[in-house]
């Protein structure tokens, strides 16, 4: 059981006057997602880089930590990372 952690940059979008989550783009490393959600944050309403740790045999969710967050982010964002 080994676990397998993996970098991502999740956006967000305006959809009906509510900000819902885009697209999702793995980073190769931490400091690669922090950079590329910045970036992306120009474009898009919002970004948030996060670390994700999970169970590399079941996909099993160990941990999800947002890095960072740029632009408008919905406010239940953290939450909905840590009860599904």
């Amino acid at each position: 059981m080994g676990m397998k952690t993996t970098f991502v940059v999740q956006t967000f979008m305006t959809k009906r006057k509510r900000l819902v989550p885009g697209d999702r783009e793995v980073a190769p490393t931490e400091n690669g997602a922090l950079k590329k959600a910045e970036a992306m944050a120009g474009r898009m309403p919002g970004t948030a880089a996060l670390k994700i740790v999970a169970d590399d045999e079941t996909g099993e969710l160990e941990s999800a930590t947002i890095l960072g967050q740029f632009g408008e982010v919905p406010d239940d964002f953290a939450e909905s990372l840590q009860g599904g």
